[in-house]
């Protein structure tokens, strides 16, 4: 009931005043299953995509924190491939800093927040905090990259479309060349419609004549 009564507050006091670049919504309807988005902060890696998190609400929520995760891949040293995040207040004390006081805004915001400055010193992904602090400009291009490739939704619908277009084309290549191989024949059957009478029947005759005499010739051997 405390739940159920907590999220309402919650998710009324998000839709009047979101922290910006968050948007969160019930997934249908329900009070324990949320989804949310956020937009990665300008001069960052992940600058303009769009990355999405499922959120699960506990029963004993908010004495125990919500669950959160990340759908869209996101190369970053505390998230790792499962989308599963590192930090302080998704845990219950004494090794976080969870307490009632905090919400699925807060948190959302502390999520953004560590996008934006990650923590190098408490890592899921090893590989790449030691790429984050000694070779940051290899880190940056290759979070760049996974932002392109996952989380830009226009670039998804440019591939979706491209690919498309690749389908379209090689459908239209097939069709030229079927187009191409009719009109050399028709072109062949053109040439021969251009000889007299008299010699095109000169000519049959001596196809079908040519063609008995290969014949014969594969009898023989």
């Amino acid at each position: 009931m405390q739940r159920a009564a907590r999220m309402k507050r919650e998710m009324q006091l998000f839709s009047e005043s979101p922290p910006h670049g968050i948007s969160c919504w019930n997934k249908n309807d329900s009070i324990e299953e949320l989804e949310a988005r956020i937009i990665g902060t300008d001069d960052t890696p992940y600058a303009q995509g769009v990355f999405k998190l499922e959120i699960h609400i506990p029963e004993r929520y908010p004495f125990e924190p919500p669950k959160m995760k990340f759908v869209t891949p996101i190369y970053h040293p505390n998230i790792d491939s499962g989308g599963r995040i590192c930090l302080d207040s998704l845990k219950m004390p004494p090794k976080g800093a969870w307490r009632p006081a905090l919400n699925v805004s807060t948190v959302l915001t502390s999520i953004q927040q560590l996008m934006n400055e990650p923590n190098p010193d408490d890592p899921l992904m090893t590989d790449i905090s030691e790429e984050y602090q000694f070779n940051k400009g290899e880190f940056l291009r290759k979070a760049r990259q996974w932002t392109q490739k996952y989380a830009m939704e226009d670039s998804q619908m440019g591939n979706k479309e491209n690919t498309c277009k690749e389908f379209k084309d090689t459908k239209t290549g097939d069709a030229t060349k079927r187009h191409k191989q009719s009109e050399d024949s028709d072109s062949e059957s053109s040439d021969e419609d251009d000889i007299p009478p008299r010699k095109r029947v000169l000519l049959t005759n001596y196809k079908t004549s040519a063609a008995m005499n290969r014949n014969i010739l594969g009898n023989k051997s």
